[in-house]
């Protein structure tokens, strides 16, 4: 098994480090970052998608102008999650599985470029997207973005403890190294997706934190911008903060053999690319 760590979106907030704590300039840099795994006999699996090819092509009509603005997304082929498989010598066809932590316009975006995979998701997290009418929950689930979906896989909460977490699932059609960890809070069906490398698990925490300081430090920081936009998107604050504060435990208490990342900072990204040559 081997994990390759994407950028498949970037994302430019003013605000500079007031966002991401080191860009010098007006601008932050954030990252969308998935992982492709090579598995054996079960072709490729994505973990999250970011923005895809059709986001990139006609972004208002597939994202709300609000987020487009206020994330100041730029928007490059380079950074597809197609793109970057073709560059590996792949083919969207040999990408299997699709698991995503949820379903936001910056996580979803690339499930059109993968027809044929199996896309895997918890059932809140779809019941959430197809029944919000609020202000942000109309703008951040785009159906644009996963309405052809043909090949869904949804799952209810239930299933089995890892380090303490609860109704951690495995999924089918998938090796039981891989494993579905709900962390809501974010949204109602947000997921963290954990992976037995054989080396040390790997936990791609998604949107459940959005710092590098939120975990692994025995006093957790995170930037202004930062804190503000999670409680700006967070649908449940109270699950929000007990997940993380379970997420900064399990860093500490684990963290010989867990390793933790999220979605959108950029020096976690780096370190994990570094990890991993």
């Amino acid at each position: 098994m081997r994990v390759h760590h994407l950028n498949c979106g970037c994302m430019c907030p003013v605000g500079g480090k007031l966002f991401d704590g080191f860009s010098s300039g007006l601008t932050a840099s954030l990252v969308c970052h998935c992982l492709l795994i090579e598995t054996d006999g079960h072709g490729l699996v994505l973990v999250d998608t970011g923005f895809g090819s059709c986001d990139v092509l006609e972004p208002r009509k597939r994202l709300s102008s609000f987020f487009i603005a206020f994330n100041n997304i730029k928007f490059e082929r380079r950074f597809t999650a197609l793109e970057q498989v073709r560059q590996l010598g792949f083919s969207a066809d040999d990408v299997q599985h699709i698991v995503l932590t949820h379903l936001d316009f910056d996580h979803a975006g690339g499930l059109a470029d993968f027809p044929n995979a199996q896309v895997h998701v918890l059932q809140r997290e779809m019941d959430a997207a197809r029944s919000t009418h609020s202000f942000l929950g109309h703008r951040r689930y785009r159906h644009q973005q996963w309405d052809e979906v043909r090949h869904w896989q949804f799952y209810e909460p239930g299933g089995d403890t890892w380090f303490g977490f609860q109704a951690v699932r495995e999924l089918r059609g998938l090796p039981p190294e891989i494993l579905l960890i709900p962390l809501t809070g974010h949204t109602h069906g947000h997921a963290g997706v954990a992976l037995d490398t054989g080396h040390g698990w790997l936990l791609h925490a998604g949107d459940a934190y959005f710092y590098r300081d939120e975990v692994g430090q025995i006093k957790r920081h995170c930037t202004p911008g930062l804190r503000f936009y999670q409680r700006m998107m967070e649908t449940d604050r109270t699950a929000r903060l007990a997940n993380q504060h379970r997420l900064w435990t399990l860093s500490l208490e684990h963290k010989d053999e867990v390793t933790l990342f999220c979605s959108h900072d950029a020096k976690e990204l780096e370190r994990m690319r570094a990890r991993s040559v």
